[in-house]
This record gives C-alpha cells, sequence and structure tokens, in this order.
C-alpha cells in the first residue's frame, strides 16, 4: 500500500508476529556489504529481502482478485475469512 514498491504483488514468505512485520518476495529488497571472511577472499554486495510492517499490505482477494479488507464469519465452530468488496471466500 506505501513506499517504493506500491501496487506490486508477491507471495508472503516469512511473519514476524513479535515484530508485527511480514517478508513478501521480490520486495523491499536492501543492499547489504559483505565482508571478506578469509584472506584472498572478496567482499560483495548482497541483495536481501527486508520485513516491512504488515499495515502496509493488503491481501488480494481470490475470488475477485481485486485488494481488500477481510472480515470474519463464524459457522458452527469454524471461522471462515471473506472479502469486504465481493462477500466471497478470501
Amino acid at each position: 500500500m506505501a513506499g517504493k514498491d506500491r501496487g506490486k504483488t508477491g507471495k508472503v514468505t516469512k511473519v514476524i508476529p513479535s515484530e508485527e512485520k511480514i517478508i513478501v518476495e521480490g520486495m523491499n529488497i536492501k543492499k547489504k556489504h559483505i565482508r571478506p571472511k578469509k584472506q584472498g577472499q572478496k567482499g560483495h554486495i548482497a541483495s536481501i529481502l527486508a520485513p516491512f510492517y504488515a499495515a502496509n499490505a493488503m491481501i488480494i482477494c481470490s475470488s475477485c482478485g481485486k485488494t481488500t479488507r477481510t472480515g470474519y464469519k463464524l459457522e458452527g465452530e469454524k471461522k471462515t475469512r471473506f472479502c469486504k468488496k465481493c462477500g466471497g471466500v478470501a
């Protein structure tokens, strides 16, 4: 929803609940300078996936294909997530 990767889509690869952050493949790529570990080895610049706040991401509905907020319905003992735009199962 916000930042340099606004409008891009990707799959969530890792969730960090203690920090309320997520890591999404192909988004929020940062450069990290790596020092040489052994003598004669060269240092290099690596691209790593950095976490960002989950509030800056939205779920894409599987039925309508749009970004949406979701709600939950209780059907007996089971909790199902639904799309607020189309009402379908998200």
